[in-house]
């Protein structure tokens, strides 16, 4: 059993994180946030040493490193605001612990070469989580791919409804969420690397706090995306499911079907992470570089490649 601390443990992504360590038979010693609202710990030990503030947390674990070996802890989950993630993941590997970090890794990609340097100093590791590397029908699906050398037309919609919160939050400012492309894009992003090779070149149509859009040539697909937190962008069917998110790949016309299975890919990456298969820098580059690439790159004209919602 593994002893695992918890950074940012009050905030969206967390309980997947706490339910994944549990799942995986491992024990929650230590957390923080600046927020107080975290009584959802309860659900995991009565034991977990809380603190609001980051210094007392980092001597708390400082304290652990130096004390029985088994009280050491081996694992940081990181689960705060995307601009901290560095920051963060550099604290756990300096009090002796591995950094399990949430997407994306760092938010620009000169952040990778620091982390992967104190991980050479530390001989520690940081992993990330792309979970949908992990999702069954999208296994398979890289398995079909793999003996093909065709190049495919891919559309990706993404379209997930959010409230006048989010552009209050610090998920609103680009410069700690990174924007659309990377808040809430990236794993999409990585996944079609995963899938289909490399970049070749990118094109941006539409970008605003609320939506993107845009076209990405790979070594083996061209891919129409379209990226939304405005709930007026959900499909009318959607609409009239009071469905709050919309999710749809097509590869070459044909949907890939993989809206189950969501609730436990956290679970899965940790499974591969404990067991020596995790995800990490260099399985997060390319997509942050990409994102990056996407923020930086200048309108172009909305043209024949541009995706369908953005002709409307």
């Amino acid at each position: 059993m593994k002893n695992f601390a918890v950074i940012g443990v009050g905030g969206y992504i967390a309980p997947r994180h706490l339910r994944a360590i549990k799942d995986t038979g491992n024990c929650i010693v230590a957390a923080t946030d600046p927020k107080d609202s975290v009584g959802v710990l309860d659900q995991y030990s009565y034991d977990i040493k809380f603190f609001s503030e980051i210094e007392r947390f980092d001597r708390h674990l400082e304290k652990l490193r130096r004390g029985p070996e088994a009280d050491h802890v081996h694992y940081v989950s990181v689960c705060s605001p995307n601009y901290l993630h560095d920051a963060h993941c550099r604290l756990a590997l300096r009090v002796g612990a591995d950094a399990i970090c949430e997407k994306p890794l760092v938010i620009n990609p000169w952040n990778l070469d620091a982390l992967e340097e104190i991980e050479a100093e530390t001989k520690r590791r940081v992993f990330t989580v792309l979970q949908l590397r992990v999702h069954p029908s999208l296994m398979q699906l890289r398995e079909s791919l793999q003996t093909s050398t065709a190049t495919h037309d891919v559309e990706l919609t993404y379209i997930t409804s959010r409230g006048p919160w989010y552009q209050v939050s610090w998920k609103g400012d680009p410069e700690k969420s990174g924007g659309v492309a990377t808040n809430i894009g990236i794993h999409f992003f990585d996944l079609l690397m995963w899938l289909f090779g490399s970049v070749n070149g990118v094109r941006v149509y539409h970008s605003d706090h609320e939506r993107m859009s845009g076209f990405i040539e790979l070594e083996r697909a061209r891919v129409r995306w379209f990226l939304s937190v405005d709930k007026n962008d959900l499909p009318e069917q959607a609409k009239e499911n009071n469905k709050t998110t919309y999710r749809s790949i097509t590869v070459d016309g044909r949907e890939i079907e993989f809206s189950e299975g969501f609730t436990d890919l956290h679970t899965k990456v940790y499974e591969e992470t404990l067991a020596g298969r995790g995800f990490g820098i260099a399985d997060a580059r390319p997509s942050v570089q990409l994102t990056h690439d996407i923020r930086k790159a200048e309108i172009s004209p909305v043209d024949a490649l541009a995706h369908p919602l953005l002709k409307k």
